[in-house]
Formats: C-alpha cells, structure tokens, sequence
C-alpha cells in the first residue's frame, strides 16, 4: 500500500481537456479526445459527482458542474426516463429509459443538491431529481444509484418527501445476490438502512462489502475500484472498523501501481486515467470513465490521508 503522506490530490486538467460546449467526451486515444463516439449521460453524471463534492472547488471545476447539471437536464424526458448517448453533433440516439443511466444521474443530482457550494446548482439539481424519481426501474443497478441520490438529498432535505418515497421503495423492494456493481448495491443498502434507521439493511449492506473486500481474484478495473472506494467511505461513516479507511487508500494504492501489472493507471500530471487492464497490460487510452474514476478515488482518500503539499 502506498504511503499516506504520497497521498497526491486530485488533478482536473485531462477532465477539462475531455470537455467542450455539450459534453465530457465519451473516449479518447491516449490523451487525445475522441469526438466520433459523443457523450454518455453515465459519464455527465460521475462528472457532476466529483465536480460537486470537491472541497473549494475552483472556477473550471464549478464550470465542469454547470456543463454536467445542462447537459442531464436536457437527457431527462418530461416523464422522468433519460436518454443515455448524444453523438458528436448533439443529437440524443437513443430512447429515453430507466436503464443504470437513469439511475446514475438521481445519484448525481442528489449529490449536486447536497454538496454543490453554488446555490443555482443545488436548486436545479433538487428540480431535476424530482423529475426523474416520479417513476421507478426494474432494474436493481439503476435503483441503487438511485437511492444513493435519495439519500443524498434526504441528508440536507429529511422532509423531501419525493427522495423518501424512492429511498424507501428501495429499501421495501426484495432484494438478491446482485451480479453487477456489488459494491454500490452495498453502499445503497448502508445509505437506505441508515437514512430510514433500518439496521438490519445497512448491516447487509456492510456484509457485502466486507465480503468483496475479502474477495481479491479476477482483474479490477478503474470504475470498479473507485466505486469500492466510495463504498468504504459510505461504510466508514457507519462502522469504525479500520478496513474501510484501508480500502480507500488501496483504491488509491491500485491507481498508483498497486495492481495485476504493478503500473501507474494514471497520468499523475495531467489526473488522466488509462482506461484498462487486461491481459496484454495497461490500456493508455485515457477516456472520460477511468479519468472521473482516478477523481473520485483521489477525493475519498483525502477524507482518510494526509495529503501531499
């Protein structure tokens, strides 16, 4: 594990560098942006995310919040529903859905409207989550980032009645072993089972947590270990056990060389992140999803480490 004091914070300079009047560009080949494949309300939606909850953040970064908070009111259909792709030149090519896009742009709302410091950015996050938590996913990926927006809106909003109508469908609704983005589904479950005072959910959700932080086979990829880190941080506020500040600082520790091929998975200059790792090595492609992932992981570790000067 890397030491805490190497610590580094995190660089928004390849975020900007991926972003134009529309959007953060979907893909890039090395550091170049890709325009040809457009936009992805996903990646608008984790760019709102790190925008928002960084501390002071300054005037480009606020910036970045603006272009995320236009760009998934515009994806969102007046019935709630959000389209997911827009190509280069603007156009959406997709049907609006309740697809994991969907669900990670409640996400990204709710953290808009609990953390932005504009004030503008906060109300119309709280306006658009409103909009698009009218309705419900049947699909449990899309619901637990949805609920992590609820929660978020529920921490500085406990009378929102729309945010604790889905936060406790959630809750309510039967749940499985997911197969897909473990680690949110058991950050969901400690946020819901927190928030609506539910002990036994919020414990299953640390017991899925605990269980993939025991788990160390198979390849980890970048939006995979940030979402673990923000998992651990969700955990730490609950749960005084030392493993989820830990599991921070090994998200951190993966991105810096801590990994199956034991190299940087990140351009520390420029906060770029490369876009894989497989069996052929590190992917230097350094697109919008591994660079917002290097973002959030940089931010959870400063809650826990001493941060380099």
């Amino acid at each position: 594990m890397t030491d805490p004091l190497a610590t580094p914070l995190p660089v928004f300079d390849h975020l900007l560098h991926l972003s134009d009047r529309r959007g953060i560009v979907e893909h890039a080949v090395l550091a170049e942006p890709e325009r040809s494949g457009g936009y992805r309300t996903d990646d608008m939606a984790r760019l709102l995310v790190v925008a928002t909850r960084q501390p002071d953040p300054a005037g480009p970064v606020n910036g970045l919040a603006g272009l995320a908070v236009r760009y998934l009111n515009d994806a969102q259909s007046f019935a709630g529903p959000c389209h997911n792709h827009m190509d280069a030149k603007g156009n959406w090519v997709d049907q609006p859905s309740l697809e994991v896009g969907w669900g990670r742009c409640l996400w990204a709302l709710g953290t808009a409207a609990a953390h932005s410091s504009v004030g503008l950015v906060r109300r119309i996050a709280v306006i658009q989550f409103e909009r698009a938590a009218k309705v419900r996913s049947p699909y449990p990926l899309a619901m637990a980032y949805a609920a992590l927006g609820a929660s978020e809106i529920l921490s500085v909003q406990p009378d929102h009645a729309i945010a604790r109508a889905l936060l406790t469908a959630y809750a309510d609704a039967e749940s499985s072993e997911p197969t897909t983005g473990a680690a949110v589904v058991a950050e969901a479950m400690i946020a819901a089972g927190t928030t609506l005072d539910r002990p036994q959910l919020c414990q299953q959700g640390l017991d899925l947590l605990n269980r993939l932080l025991d788990d160390e086979s198979g390849h980890r990829q970048p939006v995979a270990v940030a979402e673990m880190s923000d998992a651990c941080v969700r955990a730490a506020g609950v749960d005084a056990s030392p493993r989820y500040p830990d599991g921070v600082r090994a998200a951190v520790a993966w991105f810096q060389g801590a990994n199956e091929a034991g190299q940087p998975m990140w351009d520390a200059q420029t906060g770029g992140g490369f876009d894989g790792l497989g069996i052929e090595g590190v992917d230097r492609n350094q697109g919008a999803s591994s660079t917002l992932a290097v973002v959030s992981a940089l931010q959870n570790a400063q809650r826990f480490s001493a941060v380099a000067q």
